[in-house]
């Protein structure tokens, strides 16, 4: 396992969960088997469950799946976690009706987001869906040390890359896909800062 991956065990260091997240799904995608690829602490795989779906979730950082379990048990909800890494996933073939990924495919080199996309269409089923959501190139935090284009280093080791549409339709071509930008203004001592976030919705 590489260093940008490892440094993530180092980044959750508190238990608390708090509460759901928005999940912006079609009203009649509630049920059937999802694979959150990358849940950190359980913040997505939990009300997921809650929405319906027999979740499973897999992590790199035994930190993050230790937090996510015991938030799962506290609820008594019944949600598998599994450590895996995301570009070469314990599962066999058309295991998955959704696959949901928010927050992590920017955290992994170009290479290794090749074989996370060709994993993901391996584990979804025929007319599988995949949620993606990652941070767009104007960002307020885009920058740092480049190692690719539009790929910074942080100084604890996380990778953070910068996605524009173009290259995110390159990257799921093997999808048909829908793709949508968010670029909400942010005010921080009278500076305007943009949060600039594209989600995509795609189908095998």
């Amino acid at each position: 396992m590489t260093e940008h991956i490892k440094a993530w065990n180092s980044e959750y260091r508190s238990s608390i969960w708090k509460g759901h997240y928005s999940l912006d799904l079609p009203g009649s995608l509630c049920k059937g088997r999802l694979l959150d690829a990358g849940c950190g602490s359980g913040k997505y795989s939990i009300p997921l469950h809650m929405r319906g779906f027999d979740v499973t979730g897999v992590d790199v950082s035994p930190k993050a799946l230790k937090m996510a379990a015991k938030g799962s048990v506290c609820r008594e909800l019944n949600i598998e976690f599994l450590a895996a890494d995301i570009c070469h996933l314990p599962f066999p073939e058309a295991s998955f009706d959704v696959v949901w990924c928010y927050g992590v495919l920017g955290h992994l080199l170009s290479d290794e987001r090749e074989l996370a996309i060709s994993e993901f269409r391996r584990l979804l089923r025929s007319g599988g869906r995949l949620f993606l959501e990652v941070f767009g190139e104007e960002d307020m935090r885009y920058g740092g040390i480049e190692i690719e284009p539009n790929t910074f280093k942080r100084k604890n080791g996380i990778i953070y890359h910068y996605f524009n549409v173009n290259e995110l339709k390159g990257l799921l071509r093997i999808f048909s896909c829908r793709i949508t930008e968010s670029k909400k203004e942010k005010r921080f001592d009278g500076h305007v800062y943009i949060r600039h976030m594209i989600s995509v919705e795609a189908r095998k």
